[in-house]
């Protein structure tokens, strides 16, 4: 049975990582687009562990890596997601299909380790 990550030592996340990122470059020289992209979603999950999800505070706006032309307004965390908004470069939410049915925003929930700088805070 497999071990769940918020189990591992900081030092055993660091050798998933480095075993992962192995894993994802050989799938990625074989063209095996699926397999490749399920070790860089493992690599994000086990980076999220690695880090402190109390340094990721609701009110606080994050850049997004891989998407730099959106940021992340955080509503709340829960373990090593953050929950909340897209926003566009003008600040304004970015639309999706589902939405929150208290506020009508499309709430969504992003592992922290792929939150960048903090942008700026709302409190």
């Amino acid at each position: 049975m497999e071990r769940r990550y918020s189990e591992y030592t900081y030092e055993e996340l660091r050798q998933e990582v480095g075993e992962l990122t192995d894993k994802a470059r050989k799938a990625e020289q074989l063209g095996m687009v699926n397999e490749y992209a399920v070790h860089q979603r493992k690599i994000t999950m086990a980076k999220a562990y690695m880090l402190n999800p109390k340094d990721f505070k609701k009110g606080d706006t994050y850049e997004i890596e891989g998407d730099p032309h959106h940021t992340f307004y955080i509503v709340y965390r829960n373990g090593v997601f953050a929950w909340g908004y897209r926003r566009d470069q003008h600040g304004n939410f970015v639309e999706k299909e589902e939405e929150d049915h208290y506020t009508g925003e499309p709430e969504e929930a992003l592992p922290i380790s792929v939150l960048g700088n903090r942008v700026n805070s709302d409190e």
